[in-house]
């Protein structure tokens, strides 16, 4: 039984954001911005801008210089096992898998940070467009479903974001990477340079640029945030406002409009539906704190609660019309789960530059854009798409005499002497959206609000294995042609989830019959619910894929004001 302690008109709106984090932001802020009361839920506790606790902090100004201890870790078991810094710095943006459990049939490495702001504040800020080589990849290989969209649909709405957001980086006139709208470009240091400047004359088909990066370089506009410090502080939140975030950007904007109210606390477990009508009207959220049940109504619901999470709410949604999730009638719901396969490359040393060094922290590396199964000529019989490398250049620190066991005067003098530079390139590459990497619901699992759990069952195929192979031998032969010394190729264990670009479980389409989404993002069955994270996406490509969901979000929300308008939702 659920109820409310007011009235039902006053818990009555125009829109409902489920999520607050990079797509729920921008949901907020384009509703707001045209006029409708919109209520943002999240399930986790409120931060505000500007209020983050360690971002000022030093190693000295937290217990045992920020490290977690093993029995503080037994909260974090699946967290920690990634190699991701859950730290004193980070702990409280990382939730604990002791209260947000999850089960494994293949092992997935669930990433997961409940708070207003979501993985805004947690992310890696790389910001790359897609190309119509993504968008037509699938219709023209035959895997799964054809995307119901093209470059050309989406272009106005990526300008229309970067021109908020801020993007960072050096234009290249590449197809398969289109060119955004740039702030300055962060600067390569002279290792990089060097590699930048041999890649190019050994290779007419890749290129090594910096990192596009949701940075701000150039102070002016974008709603009163600073430019980046170069702290490189930026998973504990930026106090500057340098990075884009829903906490620094989108929705203080929506607040300005005053027509948002942000509910954190709020787990939203299902959506309501009216078979009659044959719409939502509404969600069922229970209190994190109290535990208390409620209703919430709205003419158009925006779903943007991540990938997995998005998802659960569908599925978790059951009604006469729909007794397998909401707008399952295809049978794709919680399938085709993908991510980005890495953990893969090369490393070298170069004994160059030894006279040279580098100022601050730059918050990002490099980037090689993708140069396999382009045309004809870049074609591979042994795999279909591509990937990209990151990574960058760095020089020995301090710590190295310390790996080195050596002791006294020498000890002494080389603590004050940088070693060699190295040189790193780390492989990104696109997984294929298989059925039968998928999610499902485990009813006899219950969380502590009594909700089932995720079962995940997802893995990596021949298709990216065969991959893998090429990644690695690809990333030894560029820094040899660079004249690197001591090339070594690695990999690194890398399992689904690890990437954190979870993507695929209510795709878009063209036919109901096949996909969950139609190409405005709305569910084929209930057309007043809107997808339009990481759950919407047919294919990943192999570029980070946030500014997608924001640029996605941004036209869906224009779409559905305007059909609000028109009466036809």
């Amino acid at each position: 039984m659920y109820f409310n302690s007011k009235g039902k008109e006053e818990v009555s709106y125009d829109a409902i954001v489920v999520g607050s984090g990079i797509s729920g932001g921008w949901a907020a802020k384009e509703l707001t911005e045209k006029g409708l009361k919109t209520l943002v839920l999240d399930r986790g506790r409120d931060i505000k801008h500007g209020q983050y606790p360690t971002a000022n902090l030093d190693t000295w100004d937290v217990p045992n210089n920020g490290k977690m201890s093993e029995k503080e870790m037994m909260d974090y078991q699946k967290q920690g096992r990634t190699g991701y810094t859950v730290s004193h710095f980070t702990k409280d943006m990382w939730v604990k898998d002791t209260e947000h459990p999850y089960s494994e049939t293949k092992r997935f490495d669930w990433i997961r940070g409940y708070h207003v702001g979501g993985r805004s504040l947690l992310w890696g800020r790389q910001s790359y467009r897609w190309s119509d080589i993504d968008f037509t990849a699938n219709a023209k290989e035959g895997i799964a479903v054809d995307w119901p969209i093209r470059y050309a649909d989406i272009e106005p709405w990526y300008d229309y974001v970067e021109s908020f957001v801020g993007i960072s980086g050096e234009a290249l006139g590449l197809k398969q990477l289109p060119d955004s709208k740039f702030q300055p470009a962060m600067e390569l240091n002279c290792v990089e340079k060097h590699t930048q400047e041999k890649i190019a004359k050994a290779y007419n088909d890749r290129i090594l640029t910096v990192g596009r990066v949701a940075h701000i370089t150039k102070q002016g506009g974008h709603n009163g945030r600073g430019t980046c410090q170069y702290r490189n502080r930026c998973m504990r939140g930026c106090p500057h406002g340098a990075y884009f975030s829903s906490n620094s950007s989108t929705l203080p904007a929506a607040e300005k409009t005053g027509n948002m109210t942000l509910r954190p606390h709020s787990v939203v477990h299902s959506i309501i539906f009216d078979d009659k009508t044959q719409k939502a009207t509404g969600v069922r959220v229970i209190d994190a704190e109290t535990m208390e049940t409620h209703e919430f109504y709205a003419k158009i619901i925006f779903l943007n609660a991540s990938a997995l999470n998005s998802a659960w709410v569908l599925m978790n949604s059951t009604s006469e019309r729909f007794p397998d999730g909401m707008g399952n009638d295809s049978g794709e719901l919680g399938h085709n789960v993908m991510d980005h396969h890495f953990q893969i490359g090369a490393r070298a040393e170069y004994d160059g530059f030894q006279d040279m060094y580098y100022k601050g922290r730059r918050p990002n590396g490099i980037f090689v854009p993708r140069f396999r199964n382009i045309d004809k000529a870049t074609r591979q019989k042994d795999f279909l798409r591509g990937y990209g490398y990151q990574g960058g250049g760095n020089r020995q620190s301090w710590w190295r005499p310390a790996e080195a066991a050596k002791y006294g005067a020498g000890f002494k003098n080389e603590l004050v002497q940088p070693g060699n530079w190295t040189m790193s390139l780390h492989g990104f590459g696109e997984c294929l959206p298989y059925h039968e990497n998928k999610m499902t619901l485990d009813h006899s699992k219950k969380d502590k609000w009594g909700l089932p759990t995720i079962n995940m069952d997802v893995e990596w195929k021949e298709n990216e294995m065969a991959m893998r192979k090429d990644m690695k031998i690809s990333a030894a032969e560029m820094l040899e042609a660079a004249g690197m010394k001591n090339v070594k190729e690695f990999e690194n264990p890398c399992f689904p989830g690890l990437g954190i670009h979870e993507m695929g479980t209510a795709r878009m389409g063209r036919d109901p019959k096949t996909s969950v989404l139609n190409k405005w993002n709305q569910v084929h069955a209930a057309k007043n619910v809107f997808v339009t994270d990481g759950a919407c996406m047919t294919s990943a490509a192999n570029q980070n894929p946030s500014l997608t969901y924001m640029a996605l979000t941004a036209r869906a929300a224009n779409y559905a004001v305007d059909q609000l308008k028109k009466n036809n939702l």
